[in-house]
This record gives structure tokens, sequence and C-alpha cells, in this order.
């Protein structure tokens, strides 16, 4: 057995089994919050919790979100409401990667759309990581809507 040796400047997350005869886990971050994450029935679990692969498309969300929520509010843009739908598409076989995903940013407001579309560019290609991760194996494509309040 490997003794554990933190790497330094890291963040380590830990999850434990909290469903004795199911999938769930409670995983445990280093913010001091926690979330539970379970399967389905299907596969062993008892629904009690989100999905792991779920929660990959809830980083890319909310990574690429508050870049451009943040770039907007640099540029002065008068954003009412924020929302941003991802969908996945995964590969038939084992492992089943996402292999296409889509990105939909909804802002109410008053917006330039010239400074969303570089808001959006800029966290795309230069900012969010979970983009620059997932993008690795799936083609993502990206819209916008501005709505008017």
């Amino acid at each position: 057995m490997r003794r554990h040796k933190r790497m330094p400047g890291k963040i380590e997350v830990d999850i434990a089994l909290i469903d004795p005869d199911g999938m769930a886990f409670e995983a445990h971050m280093p913010s001091g919050h926690s979330l539970v994450m379970d399967a389905g029935e299907d596969a062993g679990g008892h629904n009690l919790g989100v999905r792991p692969m779920h929660l990959l498309l809830v980083g890319l969300a909310g990574c690429t979100a508050m870049d451009v929520i943040s770039f907007l509010r640099k540029m002065r843009q008068l954003v009412e409401a924020y929302q941003v739908v991802v969908e996945g598409e995964r590969a038939e076989d084992h492992p089943k990667v996402y292999t296409r995903i889509r990105i939909r940013h909804i802002i109410t407001g008053r917006v330039d759309e010239r400074r969303l579309a570089h808001a959006i560019e800029l966290s795309e290609t230069k900012y969010c990581s979970a983009k620059a991760m997932l993008g690795a194996v799936a083609k993502i494509e990206t819209e916008y809507e501005i709505r008017q309040a």
C-alpha cells in the first residue's frame, strides 16, 4: 500500500461511501461545501444525488458563466438575468465520454451583442479551464441569446 503524500499547491477533494448497499458517495470540497453523488437505480444506486457525469456539465456551465458575467460587469453591461444551458451527448461505448456539448448563454438586459460575443470568446479561448479540458475530447458548440427586460 502506498502512503498518501499530499501534492503541494494542489486541490484535494475526498468522497466517502454513505449508502452501504448502493452507490451513493458524499464529496467534500476544500471550500467546506459538500454534495451527494449517486447512480440511478438501473446502475445499482438509489438516486440519492447527482450523477458524476452531470457534474462535468455543471462545472463547464459554472466556469464559463462566472467568466462571462465578470467580463460583462467590467464592460458595464446591464445584466438583469443570466442562464447557461448545457447539453451533452455521450459515446455509446465505455468509457462513454462526452463527444458533443452545446452551451447556450441566455442573457436578459441591456447588453451589447458584440460585447457579449467578446466575453464568451475570452472565456472559451483563454479563461475557462473546464472548457479547455472537455474541449480536448468533445466538440463544443456555443450560442447566445439576448432578451430584452
